[in-house]
Parts: C-alpha cells; sequence; structure tokens
C-alpha cells in the first residue's frame, strides 16, 4: 500500500464544529503507514483537543494551507469559497459536497481538476452508509428545531406539540420518510404530535404505519400534499434523491396556503431543498418568515450537536477514507466520485447539471 499524506483542516462554514476524524480514527490511519497534518484547534469544537490528536501521531499544523497541502484532504462540510485556493489538481478531496445545489464550488473544482469524492452520494447495500449518520441526527434534531420555533418565542404559532387537555396535539407533516424523516417523525411522535408521513414508496409508509412511527401517511402527489400542508403545524422536508436536486414536493402555493405561524424545516436544503419556499440559512441567523410561515433551512443541522456528531461520523468515514488513499476504485467507494479530471462522473450530479 502506497502511503499517503492526509490532511484533516479546521472548518470554517458558519458555526460549524465538527471535525472529519476523531483522534481515534487519526490513529488508525497513522497505524496504516498514512502521515496526517491535523491543523490546530481542528476537533476543539467537538471536544477534541491537539494534544489528543498528537498522541495518536498526528503532526499538528498552524495553519489550514498547511493541512490542504496533504494529497488527501477530508473534511465535513463542502469547502467555502475562500477555501477554493487550496484546490489543485494533484489533491483528492473527500467531504460533503452536495454538488447539485453548489454550481459555483462545482466549476471550481472542475477548472482546478481535483478529485472529488463525496460522502453523501457513497452507496453500499442499497443505502448511504456516510449520509445516515448524519440524516440521523438531522432529523432528530427537526423535531427539536420545529417544536422551539412553534412556540410564540419561536415565530411560530405558540402550538405545543402534544397539546394539552382540551387542546389538539400539533400536526406535524414529513415529507420522505428515509433516515432523516424517520427519526424527525419519531421524534414528533415522541413530543406527541400527530404525525403524517409522505413518501412514493409504500412500503416504506407501510413499515413506518405498522412500526407505530407515523399515524397516517399520503403517497406524494401534488394536490395531496397542499391539502395536506394546509392543515400542518410542522412540516419537515426529507425528499432525497441521491446527487441530484431535491425534488419539490411542496410548491410555494402550497406554502401561502399553509396557517400563520405554522412552521417548515426543510432538512433537503443541502440539496437545493423541496420545499419550494426554502432557501439556505445558517445557524446563525436560521429561519425568515415567507408567506406568515416560518421557514428552518439550516445547511447543517448536526453542526450544532458536534461532539455527537463527529464521533457518528467519524466511525462511519474512517474506514473508507483508508479505502480511498489505498485504491480510489475499491467496489466499496461506489458512488463516491463527483468529479475525476475537470468532468462530472456521478450521474446523479451529471442530470442535475446536464439535465
Amino acid at each position: 500500500m502506497t502511503a499517503r499524506t492526509i490532511g484533516l483542516p479546521a472548518e470554517t462554514k458558519d458555526r460549524e464544529r465538527r471535525v472529519a476524524l476523531t483522534p481515534s480514527a487519526v490513529g488508525s490511519a497513522v497505524r496504516a503507514g498514512h502521515r496526517v497534518l491535523v491543523q490546530a484547534g481542528a476537533g476543539e469544537g467537538a471536544g477534541y483537543q491537539d494534544v489528543d490528536y498528537k498522541q495518536v501521531g498526528a503532526e499538528l499544523v498552524p495553519a489550514a494551507e498547511d493541512a490542504w497541502s496533504a494529497d488527501l484532504v477530508v473534511k465535513v462540510k463542502e469547502p467555502q469559497r475562500p477555501e477554493y485556493a487550496y484546490f489543485r489538481d494533484d489533491l483528492t478531496l473527500f467531504a460533503y459536497l452536495h454538488l447539485a445545489a453548489e454550481p459555483d464550488l462545482t466549476r471550481a473544482l472542475q477548472e482546478s481538476g481535483v478529485a472529488a469524492y463525496a460522502f453523501e452520494t457513497l452507496e453500499e447495500r442499497g443505502g448511504l452508509p456516510l449520509l445516515a449518520p448524519m440524516s440521523e441526527i438531522a432529523g432528530r434534531a427537526a423535531a427539536i428545531v420545529g417544536a422551539a420555533h412553534l412556540a410564540a418565542v419561536g415565530g411560530g404559532s405558540g402550538t405545543l406539540m402534544g397539546g394539552a387537555a382540551g387542546a389538539p396535539a400539533a400536526q406535524v407533516v414529513v415529507l420522505g420518510m428515509g433516515v432523516a424523516g424517520t427519526m424527525a417523525a419519531r421524534g414528533a411522535a415522541g413530543l406527541d404530535a400527530v404525525v403524517t408521513g409522505v413518501d412514493v414508496n409504500l412500503q416504506r409508509l407501510y413499515d413506518a404505519r405498522m412500526e407505530g412511527t407515523i399515524a397516517s401517511s399520503l403517497v406524494s402527489e401534488p394536490d395531496g400534499v397542499a391539502e395536506l400542508v394546509s392543515r400542518a403545524d410542522l412540516v419537515v422536508g426529507a425528499a432525497l434523491v441521491p446527487g441530484r436536486r431535491a425534488p419539490v414536493v411542496v410548491s410555494e402555493e402550497a406554502v401561502v396556503g399553509m396557517r400563520p405561524g405554522s412552521v417548515v424545516v426543510d432538512l433537503a436544503i443541502d440539496q437545493g431543498g423541496c420545499i419550494e419556499t426554502a432557501r439556505p440559512t445558517t445557524l446563525s441567523e436560521p429561519t425568515y418568515v415567507t408567506h406568515g410561515v416560518v421557514h428552518y433551512c439550516v445547511t447543517n443541522v448536526p453542526g450544532q450537536f458536534p461532539r455527537t456528531a463527529s464521533a457518528a461520523l467519524s466511525a462511519a468515514v474512517a474506514p473508507k477514507l483508508l479505502l480511498l488513499a489505498s485504491d480510489p476504485d475499491d467496489p466499496r467507494l461506489t458512488g463516491a466520485a463527483n468529479v475525476l479530471a475537470g468532468e462530472l462522473v456521478h450521474p446523479g450530479v451529471v442530470a442535475a447539471f446536464e439535465g
């Protein structure tokens, strides 16, 4: 196996405190013969100190440019615009990229010749193993933040998720019953809300209903969804097509028909959003109001739970990183390649940009 230099830079996205590799994962890479450059402070937001990385054999480097000088860089979120300056044709990048919603980043990767591999499109046994941990956390968080913003102090209607004696429980609609949607539904049901699941997959809806995750279900089609969300207090968007832009499930017209003070949480915003009125927001400014509806469209929801999220992500990423370092063509990396030698290579990403 050829030894590689792996770089772990600090995240630069707004209030992003996750780190892609824990010290134990870095130790595994070092024991496999790789040199690992960790930017000083990269893990502090998640509770991992520089000394923890140093003790497992990492080399601490003072600046982002030093970590980016490695031939294989692993990070959590898509590179921010100032980081494009580090792109070069002998660089391999492994991160969440969400290129369908990032045309400028896509163009920069193509023009620089970076070999870009995405966590979110890597497929294994019909699933997305590097997306699933963050989808689980985002789904759990959706019920929490949705409930918080339904409160009057959160800008919402003042509706309590579980209701009270003489007052009905909140009506929650979850669009897409994958990992994120299922966890959002479970969270909302755990707060005693009445949850309806929407999906194009009847088997998923059947399973969720039988498991008690949702109280009722609906096959996704525009008129039915519009009528359903018109009665909803909280709508969670979690529709996903790997690599492609998220399908628009709720039209602007349907949002106009929602009750004032209702809330939408669009977890698909990384891929462009599945609610037509959604636009990306940050953890610093997470919400805005359109047509009287509170929109929460944060693009890095798990970033507010950095300790848990970093541990879960690192556990999933580390084995795949070692495969990428040794053999980028390993079939266990199927679907991860998004941009190679200036060309878009993932079918979903190609479809997003070339139709």
